[in-house]
């Protein structure tokens, strides 16, 4: 079900949403301190390609609290906000309330991505 789940998502948005991360993490390569944080960006651009099956575990600390300032100040809102678009547009029709699901959740990624790490999901 997990691997319907993200064909029907990549054809509906998943794309779009790994484009934008993908360009994000091209953004903050090109200086060396922002290497780290592009390199999260393209972690969360394949995330963003497949997110059914995965979830997302948060373990902060002083570091991660200070690249989510910055990354939230430089770069998290707009993506939070496409995100939160793509959910609205989905939650419409009853079948796309799963995907808007998933679009909340790198919504919320979007503005929170360090000390985060994807996991599998184990039934």
């Amino acid at each position: 079900m997990n691997f319907l789940g993200n064909v029907i998502w990549f054809i509906f948005g998943g794309l779009i949403g790994a484009i934008s991360w993908f360009l994000a993490g091209c953004l903050w390569c090109i200086t060396i301190i922002g290497i780290p944080i592009g390199l999260q960006c393209f972690k969360f651009a394949s995330l963003s390609l497949a997110p059914f099956g995965k979830e997302i575990v948060y373990r902060g600390g002083g570091t991660s609290l200070i690249l989510n300032i910055l990354w939230l100040i430089f770069s998290g809102v707009p993506l939070a906000l496409g995100h939160l678009a793509s959910a609205v547009i989905l939650a419409i029709t009853i079948i796309g309330i799963p995907f808007a699901a998933q679009s909340l959740k790198l919504a919320q990624l979007a503005l929170m991505p360090f000390g985060a790490e994807v996991v599998s999901k184990r039934w």
